[in-house]
């Protein structure tokens, strides 16, 4: 048999989602015939629209997803309509069974090792039993049984894709927003929705400043409808400052690609968008609380993206009983800008050369 129709499903948010793109990207690169299909929440479908290494994009809305009988009917003609030759469940949840529940003729139906999976999976992977293995690595440990196949060629970089019209169309509403592309541009994201992952907004501003001052940096402020009221009162904190930008709006994803695209690098608290900024090539640091695990959520060993947690900073309080929000307050200002520097000045050196 050879590989002609993949299944692969990626529910959650957007981080998991543009990761465990690496699976679509080494599918395509080993068996180029395939075609490719990417199971995803509605929210975040955008980001993959034409992705040369997915052939169709499906989507569950939030309505789907809540309902159990419109999700598991839509399941149930996904896989009467389809033949797939791989089904691959990247979280085996009770949940995503269902599609290897409704298609058991199919050959090869891969899921992670859980002690439930073995009802409907044939290939059950314990693809996170290293803790050293990152999020790109265990996606990836998905395809071994595919190895029968043929020879796996692996590809660990996740990209994204926007048109150049898009690009060209989001540049021109830069341009008009106060943007100067001859000086160095900062997307920023000093918020989260999530209690508790966002670091010290005290110690943000501070850092902020910094990269004004050095480098004139413009920066541009990400954030969701709900963030926004904190966005308001960090801009009026730091003065309104004419280097920060609240008005350039990405009211989209597709548009925070472009907006990623067009930036010098990204700094702030990890999330979605520092996975977004990795996908566009765009340097990085990004503030990993302490409940993350930095070494799996920072899939990458390439020196433009770079992480920084108190865990890494103060291994001697790995094993203590220390409140989470006491261990975050102690990554200073300092810690930051000790790693933040020499990135932004190789930023501000190269920017400089154009």
């Amino acid at each position: 048999m050879s590989v002609k129709k993949v299944l692969v499903i990626r529910f959650r948010r957007i981080g998991d989602a543009v990761v465990s793109v690496v699976i679509c990207s080494t599918i395509r690169k080993s068996f180029p015939e395939a075609e490719i299909h990417y199971v995803l929440n509605e929210s975040i479908a955008p980001l993959f629209e034409n992705h040369p290494d997915i052939d169709r994009v499906i989507t569950f809305s939030n309505d789907e997803n809540s309902h159990f009988f419109k999700y598991v009917r839509k399941v149930r003609q996904l896989m009467k309509t389809e033949r797939y030759d791989v089904i691959i469940d990247s979280r085996s949840t009770l949940k995503t069974l269902w599609f290897s529940l409704f298609s058991l003729r199919t050959k090869y139906r891969i899921g992670t090792t859980k002690y439930y999976s073995h009802l409907v999976h044939n290939y059950r992977i314990n693809n996170y039993a290293n803790d050293e293995w990152n999020e790109v690595e265990g996606a990836l440990m998905l395809l071994l049984p595919l190895k029968s196949e043929g020879e796996l060629l692996w590809d660990t970089t996740f990209r994204l894709y926007v048109t150049k019209q898009e690009t060209a169309e989001f540049r021109n509403y830069m341009g008009r927003r106060g943007i100067d592309f001859s000086r160095v541009i900062v997307v920023c994201t000093p918020f989260t929705r999530v209690k508790g992952k966002a670091w010290d907004r005290e110690k943000m501003k501070q850092v902020l400043f910094r990269m004004i001052q050095r480098y004139d940096a413009q920066l541009i402020f990400n954030y969701s409808k709900e963030e926004k009221a904190e966005a308001l009162a960090l801009f009026d904190e730091m003065g309104n400052d004419e280097h920060v930008f609240i008005n350039v709006e990405a009211d989209s994803l597709r548009k925070l690609v472009s907006m990623l695209e067009l930036s010098d690098f990204f700094f702030g608290n990890e999330g979605g968008p520092r996975h977004i900024a990795q996908s566009c090539r765009v340097p990085s640091l990004a503030i990993y609380p302490p409940r993350v695990n930095m070494r799996r959520w920072l899939p990458s060993r390439d020196p433009r993206y770079q992480g920084i947690t108190p865990r890494d900073l103060f291994p001697e309080l790995e094993n203590e009983a220390l409140p989470e929000n006491e261990l975050f307050d102690k990554l200073t200002v300092e810690h930051v800008w000790e790693r933040l520097e020499p990135m932004l000045d190789e930023v501000f050196i190269r920017k400089t050369k154009l």
